[in-house]
């Protein structure tokens, strides 16, 4: 359309940016050539130069939230180091490059004094951050440095990858009263092969022992992963083996996706052989045993008190979440609307659990709201 646009006069130039002319622009610059230039998604300054902007310095801070005010993706670094065959992020994104600490703390104040009072942490690795600026792992010292910046409540760790993960990130987790013990690690398959041909660094064995060691520092967390099926070669044995091990490890969250055939990935080269019906068979089976864990765990709630952050308010309910959840992706608390309820989004409240269903949990206030 803007193509379009251009050859009627109605736009003098055309610039694109983005994952696609990063990934394809030799491609696109053949088949869009009404555009004027392509740039990749860490080009600003020549993007701003070919614009005749004046680039001073970037605008952290006053970059405009797409989440409600009192929750913040708070992204780390960019880009991925890591070889897995499946992914084409890299091909994207780029190498991983992180974000200075200092740099980190004052955008994290700055949300604060904004209302934010949770900080979702996330990148495409979080366990990579800190080796390409100060060559060594250094997300603990971050979330220190984070957990001591006034205001912010909760802190989230998202996108953790098992290989390299620094051990020391749970001794925080235990002591900062602000960091929730909630981990987010996809760790993909638990096959030997299929870790071995996703380039994932890790075995069956490991794997198993991390989560062993996650559990053991800090045994109340809340770990949650995310499983590819249908990979290029997997096996019934293969399927098997890791819906055995769904049942065995009962993770408190999870989310299972059918392999996609990515252009450019090492796996391209390998054959697509599991039928798309045998994909969506395996996650639908991964899916009902982990939606029973995820009533089972539900049920055990009922009666205790829990702290809830509101998110939203609908026609019959509040709707919060626990330290347990993240926004969108994990269970919800609903809190019936009453003549004497008074919360508001943002809002942090003690909760009883009444009742559970699978992905939900419903609540009745106690009275004690911070706001």
């Amino acid at each position: 359309a803007w193509a379009d646009a251009k050859k009627e006069g109605k736009v003098n130039r055309l610039l694109v940016t983005g994952c696609l002319s990063h990934r394809y622009r030799p491609e696109l610059e053949k088949e869009i050539p009404e555009v004027d230039a392509w740039f990749g998604t860490n080009e600003l300054p020549r993007l701003l130069k070919t614009m005749r902007a004046d680039y001073k310095h970037e605008l952290v801070g006053e970059r405009l939230l797409t989440t409600p005010a009192h929750y913040a993706y708070f992204k780390i670094a960019e880009g991925c180091d890591r070889p897995c065959s499946f992914c084409a992020i890299p091909l994207m994104r780029g190498r991983h490059v992180s974000v200075p600490e200092e740099e980190l703390i004052s955008r994290a104040a700055r949300l604060a004094a904004g209302g934010t009072k949770e900080l979702i942490l996330i990148a495409q690795d979080l366990t990579y951050y800190g080796l390409d600026l100060y060559k060594e792992r250094r997300l603990p010292e971050l979330l220190r440095k984070l957990s001591d910046v006034e205001g912010i409540e909760w802190i989230r760790l998202q996108y953790a990858y098992p290989a390299g993960f620094p051990l020391e990130v749970l001794d925080v987790m235990r002591e900062r009263q602000n960091i929730c013990n909630y981990l987010d690690m996809p760790l993909q398959h638990i096959s030997d092969i299929m870790l071995k041909s996703m380039r994932r660094g890790s075995t069956s064995q490991s794997t198993t022992a991390l989560i062993s060691e996650i559990r053991t520092r800090v045994p109340d967390i809340a770990l949650r992963t995310t499983l590819i099926a249908g990979y290029p070669g997997e096996t019934q044995q293969d399927f098997e083996q890791m819906l055995q091990w769904v049942e065995d490890t009962r993770f408190d969250r999870l989310g299972c996706f059918t392999y996609s055939h990515e252009e450019n990935t090492h796996a391209f080269g390998l054959t697509d052989n599991v039928p798309e019906e045998v994909k969506a068979e395996r996650v639908s089976a991964i899916m009902d045993v982990q939606g029973r864990i995820s009533l089972e765990k539900n049920e055990a709630h009922v009666g205790r008190e829990m702290r809830v952050l509101i998110d939203r308010a609908e026609s019959a309910y509040f709707v919060g979440r626990t330290e347990r959840d993240s926004p969108e992706v994990d269970n919800e608390v609903l809190i019936p609307k009453t003549d004497t309820t008074y919360l508001r989004t943002g809002d942090f409240t003690r909760v009883r659990i009444t009742n559970a269903e699978m992905f939900d949990l419903f609540a009745e206030p106690i009275y004690e709201t911070v706001r």
